[in-house]
């Protein structure tokens, strides 16, 4: 079966003008033109569409997710699990919220107070950001996927607490030396630690996953985010301060 391009934007819920962008960057060419110039697309062009707005959630670039599924070694099934789970979890994040909401009109209308950690657990999207991160490993590295994977299923509330607490302590001690050159010494001390946590807690991290994952604090626009409210600048001095640190690893081996 065929569709136009104005069919599969309905289906799809996207814009036509994001079809025609993702044909000239050949991220989704349709399988056929008509000889009057128009597009036609056919059911495969719809399951990698599928795809492409999958990763999309997953605050891929458009050029990563190209690269990713037209690699040799892409696996649709594999991939598709990954998205689950990362939609289980978001689920689960939602479901903690509105507990939370349940929580906070249970304790005005009792006129009891609410227990702090219990007003502010729900917000923690620690294990969210674990996901992405786990995700950018996985279709570049199947093994560091598959430890991290490990890992973190065996992490309870208190482990996924912990993991917070030394994002923060070690995010916060580098956003305070931000006046400082990213090959300085003390901000390599520092970044060494943020290598070491993700090494400990997710999985063993290379200086190529290192190197990308600084590149992702500043091309993804949620990480960026993130670090831009710990201070402005930070997702670039990050970056920065991290591709020093992965070229040192390399250069001793």
């Amino acid at each position: 079966m065929t569709y136009t391009v104005k069919a599969v934007a309905e289906i799809a819920g996207v814009s036509v003008r994001a079809l025609h962008h993702y044909d000239e960057i050949g991220l989704l060419k349709p399988a056929s033109v008509s000889p009057s110039g128009y597009r036609q697309y056919g059911d495969p062009d719809l399951d990698r569409l599928q795809q492409i707005l999958f990763f999309r959630e997953l605050g891929f670039s458009l050029q990563e997710i190209k690269q990713i599924i037209d690699s040799p070694g892409f696996d649709r099934k594999k991939a598709l699990l990954t998205h689950k789970e990362l939609l289980l979890e978001k689920q689960r994040r939602l479901h903690a919220l509105i507990q939370s909401v349940e929580q906070s009109i249970d304790a005005i209308e009792s006129g009891k107070a609410m227990e702090k950690d219990a007003m502010f657990e729900a917000f923690n999207d620690s294990k969210l950001v674990a996901y992405r991160e786990e995700a950018k490993a996985r279709w570049g590295h199947g093994d560091a996927w598959k430890e991290s994977e490990k890992r973190t299923s065996r992490y309870g509330k208190e482990d996924w607490l912990t993991v917070k607490a030394e994002l923060q302590a070690i995010s916060q001690n580098l956003a305070a030396l931000m006046d400082r050159d990213p090959a300085d010494p003390v901000v390599q001390e520092g970044v060494g630690r943020w290598w070491n946590m993700i090494n400990e807690r997710f999985y063993t991290v290379t200086p190529e996953i290192f190197r990308g994952l600084g590149n992702m604090y500043v091309a993804d626009p949620r990480f960026t985010a993130t670090y831009e409210k710990v201070k402005p600048g930070m997702a670039q001095f990050m970056q920065q301060a991290m591709r020093i640190y992965a070229d040192a690893m390399e250069a001793n081996g």
